[in-house]
């Protein structure tokens, strides 16, 4: 299996819609490791990482979202798999630069 890592900002109306718990259920059913918060600019951050396949998918799904949700943009940047795997998905809470 080839391991990828991307890092995503989201934009648009993707606070308070249930978009991070979304998120968070779509990449643990991928199988994916990773990430998401809150930005206080109103964007949310996310880190996906595992199965080349379906770390590009759950990029694609970033682009839709939830019913509730508007995207107006999604950055990506792929970066290196750091040296420790990480082994879940969690929503990070508390300070924004956490």
């Amino acid at each position: 299996m080839a391991r990828k890592r991307i890092h995503v900002w989201i934009s648009g109306r993707v606070q308070g819609v249930f978009f991070r718990g979304s998120v968070q259920t779509e990449a643990t059913r991928r199988g994916l490791a990773g990430w998401v918060k809150n930005l206080p600019d109103g964007r949310v951050e996310a880190v996906f990482e595992g199965d080349a396949a379906q770390v590009e998918a759950m990029v694609a799904w970033c682009h839709f979202g939830v019913p509730m949700s508007r995207v107006d943009e999604v950055e990506a940047r792929e970066e290196a798999p750091p040296v420790e795997e990480l082994k879940e998905f969690n929503i990070r809470f508390g300070r924004w630069n956490d």
